[in-house]
């Protein structure tokens, strides 16, 4: 089960941190953008290709130090055709370094629109009679907000009984932006908006459980709601958890503690800017030196609070 692979890279490496390859220019090293601007001209090209090594770079310094990594598409596809190329480089080296690897998109749709991403991004194109992978990556963030036509056509390809084959999905239910709170923490009948949409989860998750405890299909809990994480971790405790929102948007370690289960599983903390960003508040160090040293800090401040077991 991938669910299980990633709860078993966690426990190896004793790091239950993903970070987020979300590149933007202002967190190239001005350098590396010279030197891509100076063989390829200033322009999109160069700036692909300055996001291409910058994350590279970051893959190769984190390896043996953390477990997963996250993709997000948008900062890619901003790039447009250029920027989608790249990502999807970016995905397949990922891959090959031997990385659990997350594509986020946020983007669930209607239901053959959903289908033709389910196929692109886990099936495969059949091109020529081979079978061709867009998008290699392990599990997909979506939201579920536009309801199931959304979600299901995703749902059979986290049954797959190749493990090779089977993937995860990971169901935004309370996001680490501050103006979650308009619509999420709103009261519906005798639920919060957030709870309706774990009740959605907990009933699209498969029926098969992996050896650590877990479906496949998972959900996304910000540590900016500590009561949130409680109350799901206690309530729906099939559900592996990722929880976004620490560093540089401000969540508690502390808080981010209640997503694990009381051996130190079922959930991972996402952290990306105070990452990858990280050279930029270390006079004289290289950008992937700055990121172990970040990554470093923080497994110390969660071993605080939990022990993967």
């Amino acid at each position: 089960m991938s669910i299980d692979i990633l709860q078993s890279k966690i426990r190896k490496l004793k790091t239950p941190i993903m970070v987020g390859l979300d590149p933007t220019r202002t967190l190239i090293p001005p350098e590396l953008l010279a030197d891509c601007e100076a063989r390829l001209g200033v322009g999109l090209e160069a700036l692909a290709e300055g996001y291409c090594l910058f994350c590279k770079g970051i893959l190769d310094a984190l390896k043996k130090t953390v477990p997963a990594v996250k993709v997000q598409s948008a900062c890619f596809e901003a790039l447009g055709w250029q920027g989608v190329k790249v990502m999807q480089e970016v995905l397949a080296y990922a891959k090959k370094q031997g990385y659990y690897v997350l594509l986020e998109t946020m983007r669930s749709d209607v239901e053959h629109i959903a289908a033709l991403t389910a196929e692109s991004v886990f099936e495969g194109l059949d091109i020529g009679g081979e079978r061709t992978f867009p998008y290699p990556c392990d599990g997909l963030v979506l939201t579920g907000y536009l309801g199931s036509d959304g979600v299901k056509p995703f749902l059979p390809h986290l049954q797959q009984a190749e493990e090779a084959a089977c993937k995860n999905l990971f169901i935004v239910l309370r996001s680490s932006n501050r103006s979650a709170v308009e619509v999420q923490d709103l009261l519906s009948g005798d639920r919060v908006i957030y709870r309706a949409m774990a009740d959605l989860a907990q009933r699209w998750n498969t029926e098969r459980v992996g050896k650590f405890g877990y479906g496949e299909l998972g959900a996304v809990v910000a540590a900016q709601s500590p009561l949130a994480l409680q109350e799901l971790r206690k309530r729906y405790d099939k559900l592996f958890f990722l929880v976004p929102g620490l560093g540089a948007q401000g969540g508690a370690v502390k808080h981010a503690a209640y997503a694990f289960d009381r051996l130190g599983h079922g959930a991972i903390v996402c952290v990306s800017r105070s990452v990858i960003g990280a050279w930029q508040e270390s006079a004289g160090m290289d950008y992937p030196e700055a990121a172990q040293k970040a990554v470093e800090k923080l497994k110390s401040q969660l071993s605080d609070h939990i022990m993967v077991l």
